[in-house]
């Protein structure tokens, strides 16, 4: 797929694609006879993997450290997997600390929606 195609399936701009690939996120793309990028399927599934990774607060240094351990080979299985692990900790943590932070806007909520019925009984 063009590169085009390939930005609105992710998402991501032409230009991010092209950086991505300068830095190493995503392999060298084969390109067709008048030059232009011509994406496979798994270039799409490793950057929407790398989306997720993203999403979830990986900064880009780590994001490299990982692609860089895949490109190694099978040898870094552990380690690519010891990544994950510490960054799904990190995920786990920041998604309780979200979810407290909805409890306390709930409760606050709740005492606006409180507030109202009082007001409209006339009660203070």
């Amino acid at each position: 797929m063009k590169i085009s195609a390939l930005a609105k399936r992710t998402g991501l701009s032409v230009h991010t694609l092209r950086y991505y690939e300068r830095i190493g996120l995503i392999p060298p793309v084969f390109r067709d006879t008048s030059g232009q990028r011509d994406y496979d399927e798994s270039a799409l599934s490793r950057l929407e993997f790398l989306g997720k990774l993203k999403t979830t607060g990986m900064p880009l240094s780590e994001i490299l450290n990982y692609v860089e351990l895949v490109t190694s080979g099978p040898e870094t299985v552990q380690q690519r997997r010891a990544i994950l692990i510490e960054h799904r900790e990190k995920v786990r943590r920041h998604v309780a600390e979200l979810n407290h932070c909805l409890l306390v806007l709930d409760k606050k909520i709740d005492g606006y929606i409180n507030h109202q019925i009082f007001d409209k009984t006339g009660e203070s």
